[in-house]
């Protein structure tokens, strides 16, 4: 197709000299045809799929540790020996009457149990957050982040308290509060 359009040219420019003013005219022959590069644009889409490639591969295998959330204290303790050592989140329920707090080194030590064994932790900082108390009755929901030691303790960077919420889905009311629009704060 490129020829046929190469011989099209030369004749019209054949016909503008002539008619114009006889000029030297270059034959269509002499210039070269344009090109195509395919070779630079499949290096460059080789290159864009190898770039893709390795980013899903980053977040398939380099945050695949960072997707797991919370590991329940029973799952934990089943498959201590391939956990110990690596940083983890727990989550469990507080054993009542184990939080005690010790001020020199200042540090928190307390258990969580799920449905089997506690898990003993040690949480080496003076600030637990306001939520995390030692209820007698139980039911204190805590999640721990940290260590995992090969003596079977926990060695607790950070603590989270869940609150307890005081809905009753039951009864869709609150439990032990006042109800929307009651209260020191209600606009009546």
């Amino acid at each position: 197709m490129s020829k046929k359009l190469d011989d099209e040219l030369a004749q019209a420019l054949s016909l503008a000299e002539q008619q114009d003013t006889p000029a030297v005219v270059k034959p269509a022959a002499a210039s070269p045809a344009p090109k195509a590069r395919p070779s630079r644009s499949l290096g460059l889409l080789a290159t864009l799929l190898v770039m893709v490639g390795a980013l899903v591969a980053l977040f398939l295998v380099g945050f695949k540790e960072a997707a797991v959330y919370a590991t329940p204290v029973d799952q934990l303790l089943a498959s201590k020996d391939k956990l110990a050592g690596r940083k983890v989140r727990v989550e469990g329920e507080l054993v009542p009457g184990t939080l005690v707090k010790r001020d020199s080194p200042c540090e928190y030590r307390f258990q969580i149990h799920g449905t089997q064994a506690p898990l003993p932790v040690r949480y080496a900082q003076c600030v637990i957050p306001d939520t995390f108390r030692d209820v007698p009755s139980g039911g204190v929901q805590v999640t721990v982040e940290g260590t995992l030691s090969q003596g079977g303790d926990f060695e607790a960077s950070l603590v989270m308290a869940k609150c307890t919420s005081k809905y009753d889905p039951n009864s869709h009311e609150m439990k032990g509060g006042t109800q929307p629009g009651e209260g020191p704060l209600s606009l009546k």
